[in-house]
């Protein structure tokens, strides 16, 4: 297997998502389970299209790990980084929709955030040689919740501060995975202190930097920084790369499931990235599109129900495009 070129660390669980859009938590009596976790879908999106990539992540020695292990194997992602623990289940995550697909998370069933394996990640663990030639980490801040977990993704920063690895944040703001959501944003505010490229929705460009505008949110953070990325789902989004700015509607398509949209347009960048290289925003038409191919990847997921699944190839992409 290609060593990977992005490494994608955080969560892998699965989606508990209701068969019935329309119906809150209490009524829905029939639920189809998919495959999902930030990370892990971008991991597999980038596969899909066409760059290699590894998931690093902890998840539990029982069925629905065993499951979610054998897809990535199955997709073509590199599972050196999976760490697996015997006291720890995999996480399953509820979530409703409504009658527009779009989804809200609605907890854990009967147990505490705290209570899964992928809080147990081991920065003892960190598979440090792919981060040897590794061009990207992709990182959540999900794993910032829990104590080792956050270990971890220090140590994951480290490294790639040490190999020249860029790394990439998505925010993917959660409360329901602290047991304390307002110890959130000073961890977070920390991190992003530390990224190359950061990708937030509107609501958490607010709540980070109490504006939603990409070249703002550049210059408070700084000559580290080379691209900031704005979402708002079917608004589209806003951004920042390397000093040329734009904004890009999203396409009008049939809406399933939102489900994982954002982590296919992160892996839509990423692989343009890999392809062109960073130099390549220099050119503003060249960053335009680039945004313009990460919003048609988010948008052919939407099309279809679960993250994964639904992730669309290369060619898929180009027909759409062309179309």
């Amino acid at each position: 297997m290609t060593e990977p070129r992005v490494l994608c660390m955080g969560e892998m669980l699965f989606d508990r998502l209701s068969d019935r859009p329309g119906l809150p938590l209490e009524q829905v009596d029939s639920w189809t389970d998919y495959p999902g976790g930030a990370p892990a879908n971008v991991a597999c999106a980038l596969v899909k299209l066409g760059t290699s990539a590894g998931f690093i992540g902890c998840i539990g020695k029982d069925e629905p790990g065993e499951t979610l292990v054998n897809l990535l194997d199955e997709v073509g992602v590199d599972c050196t980084g999976v760490q697996r623990d015997d006291s720890a289940p995999t996480r399953i995550v509820y979530v409703v929709r409504d009658k527009a697909g779009d989804r809200s998370f609605a907890g854990f069933g009967d147990r505490a955030p705290t209570e899964f394996a992928d809080t147990r990640l081991s920065a003892d663990k960190l598979p440090i040689d792919l981060f040897k030639n590794a061009e990207y980490l992709v990182v959540g801040t999900l794993e910032l919740a829990y104590p080792q977990s956050r270990q971890a993704v220090t140590k994951a920063i480290e490294l790639a501060q040490q190999h020249n690895t860029r790394i990439f944040l998505d925010v993917n703001r959660r409360d329901m995975f602290w047991l304390n959501p307002g110890e959130a944003l000073e961890p977070i505010r920390e991190l992003v202190k530390k990224v190359d490229f950061l990708k937030l929705t509107d609501e958490e460009a607010q709540w980070l930097f109490n504006t939603t505008d990409p070249t703002a949110i550049a210059t408070e953070l700084g000559s580290k920084i080379k691209g900031v990325l704005v979402t708002a789902g079917e608004k589209g989004c806003w951004y920042w790369l390397a000093g040329n700015t734009g904004e890009r509607a999203a396409f009008d398509v049939t809406v399933e499931d939102t489900t994982g949209a954002g982590d296919s347009f992160t892996a839509g960048i990423l692989h343009q990235l890999c392809q062109q290289g960073i130099n390549c925003l220099d050119d503003a038409k060249t960053a335009q599109s680039i945004v313009e191919y990460a919003t048609a990847v988010g948008a052919l997921t939407v099309m279809k129900p679960g993250a994964i699944a639904a992730q669309p190839k290369a060619e898929n992409v180009a027909e759409f495009l062309k179309a």
